[in-house]
């Protein structure tokens, strides 16, 4: 309850900080806004035109397999990288004024999830192109979407964290980054490995995420009770860890900056 009081509180300023963050992003670039949805297509084009010989044949709406998969992993991959960094960019702010650290987080998950939003228009236009029919199922995404939006939020407290105290996070986050992107089976199918191995990937949670999006979207199904708490439990560790690390270390991080 003090956290929603605390939000609240800070309503204006979350808004001014989600706003700054969004518009530092395209400052000074000729499309602006647009390469929240170019960027993506840009990376889809390249890997369908890569991937479809040695993966496509075999896997059916190929087009909304890879989009799917690439919606996720890059509002992922932006959301925490551009988390990490929250309190070391704007050290001078929180070293000056009294205020909550963890808003500058908040901000830059809503300044993603916004980039995120543009880009889930753009792949439904593509879903309706490719010929799936749209039905009531579609709506069951507003829940992996939530659950993807709480994750990024944890995985991003926890790494802002620790970044602050060993600076080496951005770097060794980068090549986990990558790793992460070849385990989340955007452009192959988890098919040709062995049921154990297919087991293991549920322990990717963006893969979880990406999995949701194709089963309802490609499939038309809607997922099992499991694997929407399997969903639903990865934010909850997530949130819950990086609400600890603040907790604990709120006033240590000033040391740090």
């Amino acid at each position: 309850m003090r956290k929603i009081e605390s939000l609240k509180k800070y309503k204006f300023l979350l808004e001014e900080l989600t706003k700054r963050d969004f518009k530092k992003k395209y400052k000074r670039t000729v499309f602006g806004m647009l390469w929240s949805v170019l960027s993506p297509l840009l990376t889809l084009f390249i890997m369908r035109l890569v991937f479809t010989k040695f993966f496509g044949s075999s896997i059916a709406h190929f087009t909304i397999y890879l989009f799917a998969g690439q919606l996720v992993f890059s509002y992922f991959q932006e959301s925490t990288n551009t988390a990490m960094m929250a309190l070391v960019n704007n050290k001078d702010i929180y070293a000056k004024v009294k205020m909550p650290k963890y808003m500058f987080v908040l901000s830059s998950n809503a300044s993603s999830f916004f980039n995120f939003m543009l880009t889930l228009a753009v792949f439904f236009i593509f879903v309706a192109v490719d010929g799936i029919a749209f039905s009531w199922n579609f709506l069951m995404l507003l829940y992996p979407i939530l659950c993807l939006l709480g994750f990024n939020l944890g995985v991003g407290l926890i790494l802002s964290a620790v970044n602050l105290f060993f600076r080496d996070t951005q770097y060794l986050y980068g090549i986990f980054s990558l790793l992460l992107m070849y385990m989340s089976a955007i452009f192959y199918d988890v098919s040709i490995f062995s049921v154990n191995m297919q087991r293991l990937f549920l322990a990717n949670p963006v893969y979880v995420y990406i999995k949701y999006f194709r089963i309802v979207v490609i499939d038309g199904n809607i997922p099992s009770l499991i694997f929407n708490l399997l969903a639903l439990l990865y934010p909850v560790i997530t949130i819950g860890i990086g609400a600890w690390l603040y907790k604990k270390y709120d006033q240590r991080f000033m040391y740090y900056v």
